[in-house]
């Protein structure tokens, strides 16, 4: 789990909220308390006197108050306990109530990061991700070649559809299992047969292990590049794994090509991985960028072809 400064100090300003709240919550407890059986509060202020006066004659060179302080402390705290169950209160009832009992919603437990500190951080990553509401569906086992024609046959390389889809599959489960290395993934083909779905399956498995994934469309991706006043890239640039889905889509021009070798390039040199997906065939990715562009998609990127039917069409001719 990697996470940027900004993204640190959003969780760690959620612990402090809950912090707060847990105290405020306390100090209405105490309150109720304190109103409602005043001797409750009697006995808490003994607690408190004596302390005081034991360590004030400790200080003097006196220990004994201070020797027989904890017996006393121990009946106090045990008549204070029956003082709020005999009126039906809980014994933990003015003790914090954390969201998280473990680290005390601290995020921490002996220094190392709590398993609500990685949720927390799962939630905010998701939320980031811009896939908070499309991926719920999205999973490996869910991605079936049965939809797969065994009889369409790619005549390049004489390879069935179901096959070929079977093997991306695998290559996708791969690039999970191996994450980190800066590997970077293509996918091309026909509209509806399953790239965007495969992407996702990924970025799933990612997040769900606290991964950091941007998926953005690629008109989205260009608007943020040109929008220099709202724009901010950094997430694009510092992700662990960017997914650009539709690419082709947008209107090219010197600006998209120079950005998108701008952005490929820099996740290549820093190694952080990036997906791409688009409908346009090898041939005209070549014809629609630039050199350098398809310089570093052919040498740096598994080009992974998905061919078949329109998996959609049949998901609702079911």
């Amino acid at each position: 789990m990697i996470l940027t400064n900004s993204q640190y100090d959003i969780i760690m300003s959620e612990y402090s909220l809950r912090q707060n709240d847990v105290q405020r919550e306390l100090a209405a407890r105490t309150e109720e308390i304190y109103t409602a059986l005043p001797e409750y509060k009697e006995l808490r202020d003994r607690i408190s006197r004596i302390s005081l006066e034991a360590t004030t004659a400790a200080l003097r060179g006196d220990r004994s108050l201070l020797d027989n302080l904890s017996p006393e402390i121990d009946k106090l705290n045990l008549a204070m306990s029956n003082v709020l169950t005999d009126a039906g209160y809980p014994t933990d009832y003015l003790e914090p109530h954390y969201f998280c009992p473990k680290c005390r919603d601290t995020g921490y437990v002996d220094s190392r990061k709590c398993s609500c500190f990685i949720q927390t951080s799962i939630n905010l990553l998701y939320k980031e991700s811009n896939l908070s509401d499309t991926i719920g569906d999205c999973s490996f086992y869910k991605f079936s070649v049965d939809y797969y024609p065994e009889d369409f046959i790619d005549s390049t390389t004489g390879v069935s559809a179901r096959a070929n889809a079977a093997h991306v599959l695998e290559i996708s489960k791969e690039f999970v299992k191996n994450f980190g290395s800066g590997d970077n993934l293509l996918f091309y083909g026909n509209t509806g047969v399953g790239k965007t779905f495969l992407s996702n399956c990924i970025a799933r498995e990612l997040l769900d292990n606290a991964h950091s994934v941007l998926y953005i469309s690629a008109n989205a991706l260009f608007d943020r590049f040109s929008d220099f006043e709202n724009g901010n890239t950094s997430q694009i640039f510092d992700c662990e794994l960017l997914i650009i889905d539709d690419l082709g889509t947008e209107l090219s021009n010197s600006f998209t090509n120079s950005k998108l070798f701008e952005c490929i390039n820099s996740r290549l040199l820093s190694k952080k991985s990036t997906i791409i997906s688009t409908n346009l065939s090898i041939k005209s990715i070549m014809e629609t960028y630039s050199e350098r562009i398809f310089s570093r998609l052919s040498s740096s990127y598994r080009l992974l072809k998905l061919y078949g039917d329109d998996i959609r069409f049949k998901k609702r001719s079911r």
